[in-house]
């Protein structure tokens, strides 16, 4: 029996729609191509599959644009010249398929769909016969090039990145202060693995390797259950009001050598969180004014009307309570890119701040506590 899906049901619900959006797009679209479109299939079966793939596993490398642009088009065109050439229409069906597949994996575009699309040009009757290489440009160019633009667009509106973009896990520093038991995976390590297996596994040696080290990073965090984010966030922290001016907030990142600033209410909630680049970036979007670095003089140079803070700031905060874990912190930091994570109280309120440098150091510090603690036991 089948694993559980580790999907939850926002995201499910999120796949379905797109599906559905993008499926209805697709069948929609075929009315804008000039002249009657009477005998084009307004849809053609592949493309739910493929809709499957795009929506609900978009990371996958079956997913990318190459892998159903590619192979949809190269399916399509060798299962027009086996239904042409091969009278048998058994014969051409298999012929059609397992070429497809050679030239999938000759011009990387694997895209599991196309396999139902040389098919469909071999079994899908005298209609889809009679517009020979036709077929490839219309039905299957235009709905491939449809179904992939409406993921494109629906991954971007909520907030998912399509095409795939793989998150590069930081290589590991032979001279860090922090060091796990074990060696270190490196992706040569990965890449000879799956040389050796010798066989196509759907996730991006990338991926994998992102993820072993995250997996890495967390078995050793795990180590140091004792180890919680209030012993190593930084205080006190250095806040600014959401009312107040960019000028300001500018003076204190430079004032106080600090890259972020948490963004507080008068109960010293966090509601947000405003960092260089924000003042670098959404002012000059703001205002129109480029500006390169911040020095004291670029706000200063700018003839618009100097914005508030609450303009600037980023309102979705990730926090971490005082209490938590280090094992509940190194996820955020490897996994969602963090470098400032604001530290709360009992009563949710700011208590302090944790960036990597933050984390290191801790881990850094427990380590030697725990070297010590072995020496002791060893010598006593």
């Amino acid at each position: 029996m089948p694993g559980p899906v580790a999907i939850k049901w926002p995201e499910r619900f999120r796949s379905c729609l797109g599906a559905l959006i993008g499926i209805a797009f697709t069948g929609s679209a075929i009315h804008l191509l000039p002249g009657s479109a009477s005998a084009i299939p307004f849809l053609v079966a592949p493309m739910g599959a493929s809709a499957v793939l795009l929506f609900a596993v978009p990371a996958s490398p079956l997913a990318q644009p190459w892998s159903i642009i590619g192979g949809n088009l190269v399916s399509a065109t060798v299962g027009v010249a086996c239904a042409a050439l091969i009278a048998n229409p058994v014969c051409a069906a298999a012929f059609a398929v397992a070429l497809a597949i050679g030239f999938m994996f000759a011009l990387r575009c694997v895209h599991p769909p196309s396999g139902a699309v040389a098919l469909t040009a071999v079994l899908g009757g005298p209609a889809v016969h009679a517009m020979g290489f036709g077929f490839v440009i219309a039905p299957i160019a235009f709905q491939s090039g449809a179904l992939l633009a409406a993921a494109i667009v629906y991954h971007a509106v909520t907030g998912h990145r399509y095409p795939h973009a793989v998150h590069h896990a930081p290589a590991p520093d032979e001279n860090a202060a922090v060091r796990t038991s074990s060696p270190g995976i490196t992706r040569a390590d990965i890449q000879a693995v799956l040389d050796r297996r010798d066989e196509l596994l759907d996730i991006d040696p990338d991926d994998l390797e992102s993820l072993m080290r995250d997996t890495q990073m967390l078995a050793y965090a795990r180590t140091f259950r004792d180890l919680a984010c209030a012993d190593i966030m930084s205080t006190p922290v250095v806040t600014v009001a959401a009312s107040e001016l960019a000028t300001s907030a500018r003076d204190l990142l430079k004032r106080h050598d600090v890259k972020a600033l948490p963004v507080t209410d008068d109960a010293q909630r966090v509601i947000g969180i405003v960092t260089r680049s924000d003042l670098m970036d959404k002012y000059s979007a703001a205002t129109g004014f480029e500006v390169s670095s911040i020095t004291p003089r670029w706000l200063k140079r700018s003839t618009g009307p100097v914005p508030l803070v609450r303009s600037l700031m980023s309102s979705h905060v990730r926090t971490v309570d005082a209490s938590a874990t280090i094992a509940d912190l190194v996820p955020i930091f490897a996994t969602y890119g963090h470098h400032h994570i604001p530290v709360l109280n009992a009563d949710k309120k700011l208590a302090g701040m944790i960036t990597q440098s933050d984390l290191l150091a801790g881990l850094y510090r427990q380590a030697h506590v725990e070297q010590l603690r072995t020496r002791e036991t060893a010598a006593g």
